[in-house]
């Protein structure tokens, strides 16, 4: 089987790149080791209740905005249609309340908690973020491309970026650098850790200040709201996938890749673990971690020096999840989000401090059957594969341990639904193995921990040839609009120019 472009993995990096290339007229195939297409963002279904496997939070979606994200859905002419919402609810050390997007709404939480000095405080980074949220979106992501042929795509936002030149060199390191002395007040302190910590996996002590300046620019702009795609996860996962073979694209599912094809110093297709070889006339894209990227090349393809500084990359950790399906009747009203922080004490990323919790049925009904809601719990990027690595998952070693570390998420949504226990019709809980055997991750990480104080995330360009990468191990990082991103730039990267420019302005981000 021969095609133009091969690409590995149909997370949202690898099916953004491919739909995309597939609008820009290349025969394309995507490689899908798992039966669901979707990556650590697919959606799947057990006795009529359709879970989310990961991200649950969503923004700039339903409108035209400079997410990523909703841009690759533009090029590709696809629509996702978003249920809207603003308030979620927290559990934290200081106490049970709501917040939304939108910046006065939480100056009145600051007034409640903290009293009017927190408040200015507040006021004053808005102040400090403005022109740096405009600074993070002056250069829209759509127009970078790894070749030379950059200098065109990126230069008629030469204005904005001469414009914002000072600001920009601010975005440059770690998120801590704008906030330092500034923000003195414990629990704003703590706020911004939170923040960071959902952005990247990592405190503001090592999350970039770009991707900070972003979220602000996204998430306290006036009548903000925050989406759910309707369908939950799936429904982002099936536009992209229908773009993708709308514009001539294929998808194969149980399709796992085994090696890179490497002949005369170029990438020329991949070997399946079927047997199959498939050859790809232009390049191939990997879509899957760092560290499992490296496994699939052959060593004497690439230095020893990139293989040996990618393979060190440090790791975030992993997660617990916990899906469940429950009995709604007489429940009060609930809202879509949680967050429950335990002890702020602890440091943002210390195990099992921080659980999530999504009730995405609140908003779309069709995720659950009548009179039922789903719900997703999880630890963010913090629970450590070390503690799991050596158990056998068929193991009475393992389900102990599975049902100890779920623990936690039982207490957390206890504080939001106290008889959860006993309204339970579907119970799933997934650790670090199980994202490290459905989700194809290393040691079930959550993703590169680069800290920006120290490093950058590196591009999808690599030493061999007609090889890339996209995905959360590329710029600009993780999350779903950074991967989105990556996935964009890749595309743009093996298109000519001139399709390029073209989708610029019919997108409506370049002349």
């Amino acid at each position: 089987m021969q095609t133009d472009v091969i690409v590995i993995g149909s997370g949202i990096g690898g099916l953004s790149c491919a739909a995309l290339l597939a609008q820009y007229g290349f025969q394309v195939t995507v490689c899908e080791s798992h039966s669901i297409a979707g990556g650590a963002a697919h959606g799947f279904e057990r006795n009529g209740f359709k879970f989310d496997s990961g991200p649950s939070l969503y923004s700039g979606l339903s409108s035209p905005s400079p997410n990523p994200l909703r841009q690759v859905l533009d090029a590709i002419g696809e629509e996702v249609p978003c249920l809207t919402y603003e308030t979620w609810g927290c559990r934290l050390p200081e106490g049970d309340f709501d917040t939304s997007v939108g910046a006065d709404q939480f100056c009145d939480v600051l007034q409640r908690l903290r009293g009017g000095q927190a408040v200015s405080e507040w006021r004053n980074l808005q102040q400090i973020m403005e022109p740096l949220q405009a600074a993070a979106i002056a250069l829209p992501p759509a127009a970078l491309r790894w070749d030379w042929q950059a200098v065109r795509t990126i230069g008629q936002f030469a204005p904005a970026l001469v414009r914002y030149a000072p600001q920009m060199t601010k975005l440059t390191g770690a998120f801590t650098k704008i906030i330092d002395n500034k923000i003195t007040d414990p629990f704003i302190l703590n706020w911004l850790n939170l923040l960071c910590f959902l952005l990247s996996g990592l405190p503001a002590s090592d999350t970039s200040a770009a991707e900070v300046a972003f979220m602000f620019a996204d998430w306290y702009r006036p009548q903000v709201a925050l989406d759910y795609p309707v369908g939950g996860s799936a429904g982002l996962v099936n536009a992209l996938v229908r773009g993708l073979k709308r514009h001539g694209g294929t998808l194969l599912l149980n399709a796992h890749v085994e090696q890179i094809v490497v002949e005369r110093q170029r990438a020329l297709g991949v070997k399946l673990r079927n047997g199959e070889i498939l050859r790809a006339r232009q390049a191939v894209v990997s879509n899957v971690s760092v560290w499992d990227t490296l496994k699939l090349i052959p060593a004497e393809a690439i230095p020893d020096s990139f293989r040996r500084q990618r393979q060190a990359t440090p790791d975030c950790d992993s997660f617990m999840h916990l899906h469940l399906g429950i009995d709604a009747a007489g429940l009060p009203d609930l809202a879509c989000h949680y967050i429950v922080v335990n002890d702020w004490s602890q440091g943002i990323t210390a195990p099992q401090n921080v659980v999530l919790v999504s009730i995405p049925s609140i908003l779309d009904p069709s995720l659950a059957p009548s009179g039922k809601h789903v719900i997703h719990v999880y630890t963010p990027g913090n629970e450590p594969y070390d503690l799991w690595q050596t158990l056998d998952r068929r193991s009475v070693a393992y389900a102990e341990q599975k049902q100890q570390r779920a623990e936690v998420m039982w207490q957390a949504l206890e504080r939001i639904v106290p008889d959860i226990r006993s309204r339970c019709e579907v119970k799933l809980v997934g650790t670090p193995l199980t994202h490290e055997r459905f989700l194809r991750r290393h040691r079930g990480s959550y993703g590169p921990a680069i800290s920006a104080a120290k490093s950058f995330f590196p591009t999808g360009a690599t030493p061999l040839a007609g090889f890339y990468c996209c995905g959360d191990s590329t710029f600009p990082g993780i999350g779903l609009p950074a991967v989105a991103a990556s996935g964009m730039i890749v595309a743009n990267t093996i298109a000519p120019v001139e399709k390029h420019l073209a989708m610029l302005k019919r997108i409506g981000v370049g002349r």
